[in-house]
């Protein structure tokens, strides 16, 4: 790939949205080609309404795709060595990781599904636990097992600090020499085979041989810049700490079928119950209403103790949900502009897969194949042929 001056409006490859997704790429497509000039357009530097920073920070293997499962144990790999790899001349990249294990829950109507589930996570290397609703009972004494089948507990999985996650990404890519650009991209040029520029806001035409849209939950509105239909809305989610009454045994971070994930935190707990049927929109707003309304009667079930539970604090942050089959897009518009690449829809997931998302999309755009994971399923043709490719029994 021929190489254009930083300093000039023309790059190499430009990576419009610098959150977790963005920084990523940046930082693996100088980390496989210095020397390589990459423009990171990101148009809110603070990151205030990015999706990283509002978000729990679980990183799992438990999925049935296999791409998802590969993303995953990458990333995590990625992940636990992230403070070693990743710190800079003038900062440490710490991630505050706990491996405090992910738990899944299921109904006797599932179990079945979930011990396939586990059958395929274990056939691609991973540790999983498959539990009886009495050995749950056991490691778990406070849950209420009454009504389950099944859990599966993955014990090397866990969470992290996702704003130091992306910070980190963000400064190794700096020191590596990706320029970020504190702008918004307002158009696109483009001929009939390829993307030529885009015109961000301030006035700036940033001209590049690939652009990457790791615009999160603002990646559709970005593809129609380009004439691209991707199926990528905003769909609010709260995050929500609570403590208990009393004090409680330490939890992995449990998840169930109807979406309630939560996981300890300091004294309390940390997380909530995503509703699907959200109204897709821009907004922030919190309900204050909806962890009594919603989540304090799937915990209470669950786990009897925290009936006297307390919510300390709620915040509400964006999924990039993928209306098409949740799960992520990555790769090249097929069909369309062969120098445009896509790496979002995650549905939130985007933290946990970012590092070996990032690394695909860098292979992709400098070798023109994926050379670790192959991740041609995620790609773009499946929504150009409506043919979903979703996960089985567990979101």
């Amino acid at each position: 790939m021929q190489m254009q001056s930083p300093d000039s409006g023309s790059f190499d490859v430009a990576v419009m949205g610098g959150g977790i997704l963005g920084s990523s790429v940046a930082y693996h497509l100088l980390l496989q080609s210095p020397g390589l000039s990459v423009a990171v357009i990101e148009p809110d530097p603070t990151y205030e309404f990015a999706s990283t920073p509002r978000a729990s920070g679980g990183c799992r293997v438990q999925f049935t795709c296999p791409e998802n499962i590969a993303l995953s144990l990458a990333s995590l790999d990625f992940i636990r060595e992230f403070p070693s790899v990743m710190a800079t001349r003038d900062h440490p990249a710490p991630t505050d990781w706990v491996e405090g294990g992910y738990l899944f829950i299921v109904p006797p109507g599932q179990t079945a599904q979930l011990e396939r589930n586990v059958a395929r996570q274990r056939a691609m290397g991973c540790v999983v636990d498959l539990l009886t609703p009495m050995e749950l009972k056991r490691r778990f004494p406070s849950m209420n097992v009454d009504d389950l089948g099944a859990g599966a507990l993955t014990p090397h999985d866990g969470w992290c600090d996702p704003s130091s996650l992306l910070w980190g990404f963000r400064r190794k890519a700096v020191e590596l020499g990706a320029r970020y650009i504190a702008d918004r991209v307002e158009a696109a040029e483009c001929d009939r085979a390829k993307a030529r520029a885009v015109l961000l806001a301030g006035g700036t035409r940033i001209a590049a041989h690939a652009f990457v849209n790791a615009c999160g939950a603002w990646s559709g509105i970005v593809a129609q810049k380009f004439g691209m239909a991707l199926p990528i809305t905003p769909m609010r989610r709260f995050e929500h700490y609570f403590t208990p009454a009393t004090p409680m045994e330490s939890l992995p971070y449990v998840k169930d079928v109807a979406r309630l994930a939560f996981r300890s935190e300091g004294r309390g707990f940390s997380g909530g119950l995503v509703d699907g049927d959200e109204r897709r929109g821009f907004t922030f707003d919190v309900d204050h209403d909806y962890f009594e309304r919603v989540v304090w009667p799937a915990i209470a079930h669950r786990f009897p103790p925290l009936a006297a539970a307390r919510c300390q604090r709620t915040w509400a942050g964006l999924y990039e949900q993928n209306e098409l089959d949740g799960n992520a897009i990555i790769g090249p518009w097929t069909g369309g502009l062969a120098n445009l690449y896509t790496v979002a829809g995650f549905s939130g997931h985007g933290m946990m897969h970012a590092p070996a998302a990032g690394r695909a999309i860098a292979e992709l755009i400098l070798h023109g194949r994926y050379q670790t994971l192959d991740l041609e399923r995620l790609g773009y043709q499946r929504v150009v042929d409506n043919r979903p490719y979703a996960e089985e029994g567990i979101l």
